[in-house]
């Protein structure tokens, strides 16, 4: 494989990849909404010679997925981007700022759509020099929570047939051009979850006669947080955090219930469990002892990714040969989450960060920022790093199947 040559396509499409990602930043669309965004996707792709493009998922008409057949049969891997923007207003006055309210690209998809399109468009060039294919996977919805578009994708056959996955993330903590890597845990679970303590209400001067939620809420955060410090084994991860808290309207009377809603995440799928039950224990201990009644909503979300080691080890070798030592690094683990974690419950996957933060261009807000933006000088980089992990996949997997 020829990385210079690689690379020098990737420059060559800086300018095309830039405006499309412009574009698409300023025509936003939320999860389960992208039904623009996919007729643009597919467009390109048509245009570029993809034939037999599956549009849609669950029946609704937003996400993609295509696929490019080398020169011979070989092993099929699969390259994922998310395509939702988030429902956020955009502030600032970029002249390619989010035209409708409400919705922005706060968190780097629409570089990531421009980076796996011309992936896409570079490797189709390429498919006469490498044997097996590539599925492209543009999925809807990542944002979405309880209701995001991988498993949805994955339950209507989306990795059938396929070897191995990648996702890339733009990321705006990490200088622009760095590549980070990491094996095994690098992004947490998480678990959503809501209580009501209901009591009985009554006047504050005297409540002897009331059953105070407050109270109870109160010393339910307080117990919540023995779970990680005295439950959880300390050489684990673990963090329960509360989001809201509702209780009472006025000052001189104690309410009937109390609301809250927060939290759970880990990158351990036993600890997951053991938290799940925990939370579960301690509300309903609590409610008891100061004589509320406990009403639980547990959602489990996103599980932790957990990218495989011989695969990362491929992502770190392939970053080294595009973007060089000094800028290639080990990644932290990170409690943030992504939907990616489902592909790879069903097969080997690997999701990578790329660097797209520069202080001085204004692209180093955090993500889900109103004020966030991409470095658009990284995009040639992701083609690259995209278009020659695609092909050392391919390369490694005949390789296997030889052996």
């Amino acid at each position: 494989m020829d990385i210079a040559r690689i690379r020098d396509m990737a420059q060559k499409m800086a300018e095309p990849a830039t405006e499309m990602r412009r574009f698409l930043h300023t025509n936003p669309e939320p999860s389960w909404h992208e039904v623009e965004t996919t007729r643009f996707i597919a467009s390109e792709l048509e245009e570029t010679g993809f034939k037999g493009i599956k549009i849609g998922v669950e029946g609704k008409p937003v996400g993609l997925v295509a696929d490019l057949k080398g020169k011979e049969d070989g092993p099929l891997v699969a390259l994922r981007t998310d395509i939702d923007a988030l429902s956020i207003t955009e502030e600032g006055d970029l002249p390619y700022k989010s035209r409708r309210d409400g919705a922005s690209h706060a968190c780097g998809h629409d570089g990531h759509i421009a980076i796996l399109l011309h992936t896409a468009k570079l490797l189709y060039s390429m498919k006469d020099e490498f044997s097996g294919g590539v599925r492209f996977i543009f999925q809807p919805a990542e944002e979405k929570g309880d209701h995001s578009g991988a498993p949805a994708m994955v339950k209507e056959g989306v990795l059938d047939g396929v070897d191995a996955v990648a996702g890339m993330h733009l990321w705006a903590h990490v200088p622009t051009g760095r590549v980070q890597w990491r094996a095994g845990p690098v992004m947490a679970s998480v678990d959503g979850w809501e209580v009501k303590f209901f009591g009985q209400g009554g006047h504050g001067a005297m409540p002897q006669n009331a059953v105070d939620p407050t109270v109870t809420a109160a010393n339910f955060i307080l117990a919540l947080q023995t779970v990680v410090s005295r439950e959880v084994n300390p050489l684990e991860t673990g963090v329960i955090s509360v989001g809201k808290l509702v209780s009472g309207d006025v000052i001189n009377i104690i309410p009937d219930r109390a609301e809250m809603i927060g939290n759970i995440r880990t990158f351990n799928p036993t600890v997951r469990d053991k938290m799940e039950a925990a939370f579960r224990r301690i509300a309903e201990g609590v409610a008891a002892t100061y004589r509320c009644r406990a009403e639980i909503k547990y959602t489990t979300l996103y599980p932790p990714v957990i990218n495989d080691s011989s695969l990362a080890e491929l992502l770190r070798d392939t970053a080294l040969q595009v973007v060089g030592e000094n800028n290639v690094e080990e990644s932290p683990m990170l409690m943030a989450s992504e939907d990616f974690s489902f592909y790879q419950m069903k097969v080997p996957g690997v999701l990578f960060f790329l660097g797209s933060g520069d202080e001085a261009k204004g692209t180093t807000a955090p993500h889900h920022s109103p004020k966030f933006n991409v470095d658009d000088t990284v995009l040639p980089t992701g083609i690259s790093l995209m278009t020659a992990f695609a092909l050392n996949m391919l390369e490694k997997l005949r390789e296997g199947r030889s052996s």
